[in-house]
Parts: structure tokens; sequence; C-alpha cells
């Protein structure tokens, strides 16, 4: 934080920074595994794009970013982490509320992996509720500037809880699927793939799909879908930087295809963690 390295037990951020008061934040998050950043070029390209779009400015460049990242990692002595950067608003000096006179602040962390879906889940699949709350739309806050504007999504997770489900999908305007906290959504039907193509996150995790759809020879396109749709395919997943592809056995009281993890989903998991030790898909943490 601010140049400084420091347990998180002892991180703090100031009530008036307007990333805390306003959401007025945008970040990234990358994981490790086995001591490898996976995809962590395209992680930054989407970092710098937010930041631009937000017309913020950093104190560090692309590199200095980068060594911050495996400097956070090596001094947690983590060999598998879930490592996020953070650009803040910060605050103005003279209490201003102009957001052009605030000093903006860069944060970053590493905390041991995590998974949306826990082992148990990644096994059987999991049992998601599509809630009737609506995805904020495109034309309210840019959907491919990683932000924490998650109050939708919350509101759906809740929703799901409430049906005993696990996690949840919530739609778009025009009541197609949109996505859920931190997960595209994929559906397989007839050997076709397809994700929600608007009012979504573009996940790195979703663009991995469509890279490891072109070397498998699988035909993938980003096209809206209703529930419906998502109900009768053959097989159902979610995709995120936290666990990668997850299959989904279960929407709301409808099971997917036999009920069990299919054969695409088991395929692209196995190729995606494949893909960690590949030089081309994933770095080194590295030392000073």
């Amino acid at each position: 934080m601010d140049g400084q390295y420091l347990p998180m037990s002892e991180a703090k951020v100031s009530v008036l920074d307007w990333g805390f008061l306003h959401s007025d934040a945008t970040y990234d998050t990358v994981h490790v595994w086995e001591g490898r950043f996976f995809r962590l070029d395209l992680h930054l390209n989407r970092f710098f794009r937010g930041i631009e779009k937000l017309r913020m400015k950093l104190p560090y460049n692309r590199s200095e970013i980068e060594r911050i990242l495996s400097t956070c990692v090596l001094l947690s002595g983590h060999k598998s982490a879930y490592v996020e950067m953070i650009c803040t608003r910060g605050g103005s000096p003279t209490f201003s509320r102009d957001p052009r006179e605030a000093e903006n602040r860069f944060i970053a962390f590493a905390v041991p992996f995590g998974s949306v879906a826990n082992k148990e889940q990644l096994e059987r699949g999991l049992h998601v509720a599509i809630s009737d709350t609506v995805r904020i739309p495109p034309r309210s806050i840019d959907p491919t500037i990683k932000n924490y504007h998650w109050l939708d999504l919350i509101k759906g997770l809740f929703e799901a809880y409430d049906q005993g489900a696990e996690t949840a999908l919530i739609v778009d305007i025009n009541d197609n699927v949109a996505e859920g906290p931190g997960f595209n959504v994929f559906m397989v039907k007839d050997g076709l793939l397809q994700t929600p193509a608007n009012g979504v996150l573009p996940g790195i995790t979703r663009q991995t799909v469509f890279d490891l759809c072109s070397e498998l020879g699988l035909s993938a396109s980003a096209s809206d879908f209703n529930r419906a749709e998502l109900k009768g395919a053959d097989e159902v997943f979610i995709t995120s930087t936290a666990g990668g592809i997850m299959s989904v056995t279960k929407i709301d009281d409808t099971v997917i295809g036999d009920g069990r993890v299919g054969a695409v989903t088991r395929q692209l998991t196995d190729l995606y963690w494949t893909k960690h030790a590949d030089p081309a898909w994933s770095t080194p943490v590295k030392g000073e």
C-alpha cells in the first residue's frame, strides 16, 4: 500500500477514500498456481484499460506492477495465490468533490488461492439459481471495467440462498442470462458453446475458454440466450479466475443434462489446468 509492504492485518484504507465512499475504483485479480502467474499479461491489459477509461493515474508502470505483484506473492509464502491489484480514486487533500483533484492510490495483495466452488461442488457440479435481479445496464456502467458495483450481484446471491442454491446468475435488461458474482457462464448444446455477449465483464477465464476451444476444434460464440435455453442445455459451466472452469448440474429446479459433470466441461477443465505449466500461458513469480 502506497509503496510499503505490510501484513494484511495492518492494511488500512481511509474512510475518505472515494473507493470506499463511492465504489470509485477498478481492480483486477490474477491467480498464481504452483509458483506461476496464469495469463498475467491479459489481466494487466484489462487493468490498465480500466484505469484509462476511469481517467485515473498510476504511480507505477507495467513492469513495476509486475514486480510488486511478485513481491507480494514471495513475501506471503504462498505457492498458489489469489493476487489482486487495485486503483482507487483516493481523496482530495482539500476535501474537494472534484474527482480531478483526487490523489489516486494503488494497492496490491496476495492471499491463499480460493475458488468459487469447493472440492465437493467441483466434483458434482454447482446448484445455481437464476435471480430476477437485473444487472446494471452497460449504458450506466461500462461492464468491461472491472469494478466493485456488486449490489445487484449480492441481491441475486441472497435470493439464490433463499432458494437453497449455492450461487446465482442474474439477468440483463432484456431478461437474458448475464453473469454471476465474479463469474461468467457458458452453455453447451449439441456440441456448440455459447456465453452471454452483452452487459457482462469479459472475463479472462472466459477468454481462455475461447482459446482452449480453438485448440480443441470446438465451436464457441458470444451470443445472448434466455433462462429457458440455459436450462435446456446439455452442459453448463461457469468460469472465474477464482476456480477456473466449474460445472453447473442444477439450475433452479432443473437438472442439467444427466446431472453429472459433462464430457466437454471435463475436457476443457483438464486442458485448462495443463496450461498452467505452459510458458506460453503462464509466467514464473520472480524475485528481486
